[in-house]
């Protein structure tokens, strides 16, 4: 929550942080320049994230967005107003944000898959109950195949494929699907 985070910004800036915001690094200072100023020790945090696209066909539908975007959108004010039914994809913080942000907005009806199996998600234990008890649905082992389009070009539905593994046996990243397996969602967003 907004006042959370203030407080957090308050203490810290009591304790004799200073901030500088609408600097970047590289561009309006470098490290050589803070050196020079007598700064010894740097953190980085790279912030600003982007969406991730998934490669699958019809992803530039109206209603497909990245989640960091719209959580982006919230925050500045000028976040699209949801409506209908939501689908989200993911099984991290920011996919469960996404979602309860989106309830939150009033949304009637948020549907979460995953790749993950509920023993693994990302995402915290307690913002997952959280979540649920706000009404979210979670779907757990779930992969995007493709989004279907409206004849305007806005998102229909999205297809879905059961995921089998999300890692390989080197413990890497490399999800495996039931192509088989197959559901369709309708969806607005």
């Amino acid at each position: 929550e907004k006042n959370v985070v203030q407080a957090e910004i308050d203490f810290i800036k009591a304790m004799g942080v200073e901030f500088k915001t609408g600097v970047e690094v590289g561009k309006d200072v470098t490290i050589d320049d803070l050196r020079k100023q007598g700064y010894e020790a740097f953190y980085v945090a790279i912030g600003a994230q982007g969406g991730r696209k998934l490669g699958v066909p019809n992803e530039d539908a109206k209603g497909v967005l990245s989640g960091v975007d719209f959580l982006r959108g919230v925050n500045l004010g000028s976040e699209p107003k949801l409506h209908g039914k939501v689908v989200l994809m993911g099984g991290g913080n920011v996919a469960i944000d996404v979602a309860r942000t989106a309830k939150r907005w009033g949304v009637y009806s948020v549907i979460l898959y995953c790749l993950e199996s509920r023993d693994i998600m990302t995402a915290a234990k307690d913002e997952i109950a959280e979540a649920e008890g706000e009404g979210i649905t979670i779907n757990n082992s779930w992969g995007v195949k493709e989004f279907v389009k409206n004849p305007d070009g806005s998102l229909k539905s999205v297809v879905l494929k059961k995921c089998t593994a999300v890692f390989d046996k080197d413990h890497k990243f490399n999800p495996t699907y039931d192509e088989a397996n197959l559901q369709e969602v309708p969806c607005d967003y």
